[in-house]
């Protein structure tokens, strides 16, 4: 059972959702090892850094994910920041698929986990701890692997996808 806040105020979802859309996330998409050593991966924008000693990252899963399962039974996964040019790719990994991972080219890494081509950075990680977050549950990852690209990175903000500025401010 879950712990409830007491005289809790009710926050309209949508109003939630349209409020939090104010704030410019990159894309990712998160990667881990499912049944039989399949690829398993979705889009997300619910990632943060929590500690740099030791290194970890944050990032959360509805409960309801069809890879929910994957990622409670498998110690590792990776976060894939996406690029600039992955428009494409960040829908493929966010609509219902029985294989996201179609004509997307990777490579194994930190304990077979997949490793997207082409993006703007990744983490490697080792599960942490996993946390309670309502209707998500959050996952807190030991970053053991770090690689980068001269890419710009893919941007979201508002309900639509957008780009850094080259001009200084």
């Amino acid at each position: 059972m879950r712990d409830t806040i007491p005289n809790a105020v009710q926050i309209d979802r949508n109003m939630l959702r349209d409020a939090l859309g104010h704030f410019a996330t990159g894309v990712a998409v998160v990667t881990t090892v499912g049944d039989a050593g399949a690829p398993v991966g979705l889009t997300i924008n619910s990632f943060n850094s929590v500690s740099l000693a030791p290194p970890l990252i944050l990032w959360s899963l509805a409960r309801n994910a069809p890879s929910f399962d994957a990622f409670r039974r498998y110690s590792s996964f990776a976060i894939n920041i996406l690029a600039k040019d992955q428009r494409e790719l960040c829908m493929q990994f966010a609509r219902p698929a029985d294989n996201k991972f179609q004509n997307v080219a990777f490579r194994p890494g930190f304990e077979n986990v997949p490793l997207i081509n082409g993006v703007h950075a990744q983490l490697e990680c080792r599960t942490y701890r996993r946390y309670d977050g309502g209707d998500h549950e959050i996952y807190l990852g030991e970053v053991v692997g770090i690689s980068t690209f001269e890419k710009q990175p893919l941007v979201f903000h508002r309900g639509q996808f957008t780009h850094l500025s080259d001009a200084a401010a």
